[in-house]
């Protein structure tokens, strides 16, 4: 054993002799600060005797806790997330008791609700000491991390010896955050992270949605190339009979197969990628808590894989369910507060709600983030990861409130520890920072006018009943989609009319709606604003749909294309002024229609990558757009490729060089002509069994 060896293994012995030592410290000052906490027999011991007995309860705990941790949180991986989080403790306070019961003559013993407590802090102190041990020496701490990664990599068959001639990219999706809420976090001081990124290494690019600006339609348009009939978050298609919602499973795997069977391709991570928290898998081999995998069985691609490797670790689960706990407490104290104060606009944030804040803010940010790190580590080619917290907190407190302001500045922190465990992979990472959409504020429809559109809707059908021919009244953000399932296909004006014939005028001159999308037998595809009446063949941006901005015009021509828009479609007002939309559901910050700061998400890209504009005045539209703009960057990093469709071994092959950042076709190219690194493929080549990316576009 060489020297650097006997070293490495003399300063993991130290390590654990610390930890040790801290874990007794503490084990011994809870003894003294608890009274249902004991370490001596009843008729009291010597001090030593006693420190002996707190060394022997800490040692045990801690072999037990790395021992039988992992396999109880393998064992309770079908349970839902928020729920084992709340186990954690009472998990861990167990562990505890066992450990206690192993000191001889029994002289630990603890009640169960002090040994959760007792266990959540030593896992705490345990974990601060060994990490703070670890950071001393930015050199071993890397080594250590790298080679974590590098067993992961090798028990899935993809470890390829560390050698990584070219840079990696990772793409972090900070989801709901706008381009002007970017701004402003950055110049007030709330993300100095991201704002020492724009002043020194990177450029910012706002880009701008389809009339769908949510994440349904944003991120299959990014990840897969194609967004081609997604037109809300929710909709109803006739032909099926079936319900679309983008963040329920079934929903999520068939918009993807539809994606990849009109693009042809698996989805830009489709090489070594791994994708992490999104609704879509992008074509990557690694995915975890990725909604359209959701239902596969088998070891490694169910969702909730993401959850083992993070909570295997006990001190993990300790930080994070005390966390957890903490930010349910927080919005709890906060919604009372905003109460007290009368705010308005406000919706009620009761219920469940301060645990569905808390899987997004806490549980969410953490397995993601450190499934990123752990990608990083390992050297995968491609990442792209999501964090919600924002998004879900914008939704119920505002975009511009200081509930969200701090979660921005979480993220912010959560982005410095990714940029800096960036410098310890084995390869460089171009570090991406994106969003899917932005949000608008207002007060919902419903506050402001004293009814919802679906009581709108059905007032003007006349309708007080209930019956299977009632017309579906679906919401998305300010977005609204109305059809009437006994009409088929796409109803007409003329049709809707004759069955309801105060509906569209009703609509239409609603002071809370901003315009209708509706087919007309005689002019086709028309656009109903007030009293006004616009084919959408001669609608521009600078007439009645003028207050909405540039694009809107081809944008609500883009979505008229789709096979299942709705028979009307609806979007609400919006004020220039105030920047405010009316939500048709219960959020005082929306997204998914047209107006304001919800249709401009960002795009913040190293200066070393090409500009994803070209020339001055030139614009980013579309989530399509965005797509072919992150797959050229991906193949700037890529370096000397080779087609998919050569052989392998075929050493004669001239390698084609990257192609040009301006070569952007309106589709990606057919399977058989995409490109891989050769020394990626080679080294693929030599692994028995391995199936390249491409090979499996049907998995989903």
């Amino acid at each position: 054993m060489d020297e650097s060896r006997w070293r490495r293994v003399g300063s993991a012995l130290l390590r654990v002799i610390v930890v040790w030592a801290a874990s007794t410290l503490t084990m011994l000052a809870l003894a003294a600060l608890l009274p249902d906490f004991r370490l001596q027999s009843a008729d009291g011991e010597s001090v030593t005797r006693t420190a002996l007995t707190a060394a022997w309860g800490a040692g045990v705990f801690g072999l037990l806790t790395a021992l039988v941790w992992p396999y109880v949180v393998r064992a309770l991986l079908l349970v839902p997330a928020l729920v084992l989080g709340l186990l954690v403790f009472f998990l861990n306070g167990s562990l505890l008791l066992l450990a206690l019961r192993l000191i001889p003559d029994g002289r630990g013993d603890a009640a169960p609700e002090t040994a959760v407590v007792v266990a959540a802090v030593m896992s705490a102190v345990a974990s601060a000491t060994s990490t703070a041990y670890a950071m001393r020496d930015n050199d071993a701490y890397r080594c250590r991390l790298y080679r974590i990664a590098t067993r992961r990599r090798r028990r899935e068959g993809t470890a390829d010896d560390g050698c990584f001639p070219t840079p990696g990219m990772l793409f972090l999706q900070l989801d709901g955050v706008g381009h002007e809420v970017l701004l402003r976090a950055a110049k007030d001081g709330v993300m100095p992270t991201v704002a020492c990124w724009m002043n020194s290494s990177h450029r910012l690019t706002p880009w701008r949605t389809d009339w769908s600006s949510q994440t349904g339609a944003s991120q299959l348009g990014i990840l897969h190339g194609s967004n081609h009939d997604v037109p809300a978050f929710r909709w109803y298609e006739k032909d099926s009979g079936r319900f679309m919602v983008s963040n329920r499973p079934a929903s999520a795997v068939e918009l993807q197969r539809r994606a990849v069977e009109r693009t042809g391709d698996a989805g830009l991570l489709s090489l070594d990628g791994a994708s992490r928290g999104n609704l879509f898998s992008g074509g990557a081999d690694q995915a975890a808590l990725v909604l359209s995998v959701s239902t596969r069985r088998g070891r490694s691609n169910r969702s909730r894989a993401g959850y083992f490797t993070y909570f295997s670790d006990p001190a993990n689960a300790v930080r994070t369910a005390l966390s957890f706990a903490a930010e349910v407490a927080r919005e709890i104290r906060q919604a009372t507060r905003a109460r007290l104060r009368d705010d308005a606009p406000r919706v009620p944030r009761g219920g469940v709600y301060p645990f569905v804040r808390a899987f997004a803010t806490v549980i969410e940010r953490d397995v993601v983030v450190s499934a990123v790190m752990g990608d990083m580590l390992a050297g995968r080619t491609a990442v792209y990861a999501d964090l919600v917290a924002y998004d879900e907190v914008a939704h119920h407190s505002g975009p511009h409130s200081p509930d969200a302001t701090r979660i921005l500045a979480s993220l912010d922190r959560s982005l410095a520890m990714i940029a800096k465990v960036a410098g310890h992979a084995p390869r460089p990472y171009r570090i991406v920072l994106l969003s899917d959409h932005g949000q608008s504020p207002g007060e919902t429809f419903e506050q402001a006018y004293g009814t919802s559109l679906k009581e709108l809707v059905r007032a003007e059908c006349g309708l007080s009943g209930s019956t299977p021919a009632d017309p579906i009244v679906l919401a998305s953000g300010n977005l609204g989609l109305i059809s009437f399932p006994e009409l088929p296909g796409r109803a007409s004006r003329e049709q809707i009319e004759a069955r309801h014939p105060g509906l569209l005028g009703a609509l239409a001159g609603h002071p809370g709606i901003g315009f209708l999308l509706v087919r007309s037998e005689e002019h086709g595809s028309v656009v109903l604003t007030g009293g006004t009446e616009t084919p959408l063949s001669e609608l521009t941006d600078d007439g009645p749909l003028a207050v909405f901005g540039k694009g809107t015009a081809d944008a609500v021509r883009r979505t008229d294309t789709f096979p299942h828009v709705a028979d009307i479609m609806v979007n609400s007002m919006y004020d220039p002024g105030t920047g405010r939309v009316h939500a048709f559901e219960q959020q005082v910050g929306s997204h998914g229609g047209l107006g304001g700061e919800q249709s401009q998400p960002f795009l913040l890209s190293p200066l070393d990558m090409s500009p994803p504009v070209e020339g001055p005045g030139a614009e980013l539209v579309g989530a399509e757009q965005v797509h072919r703009v992150l797959r050229g960057w991906l193949r700037e990093c890529a370096g000397p490729q080779i087609p998919l469709g050569q052989v392998v071994g075929a050493s004669t092959a001239p390698a084609e060089p990257p192609a040009p950042a301006g070569d952007r076709p309106d589709r990606p190219a057919p399977v058989a002509a995409r490109l891989i690194p050769a020394d990626a493929l080679t080294a693929r080549a030599a692994q028995p069994g391995r199936m390249e990316p491409y090979d499996n576009v049907d998995a989903a």
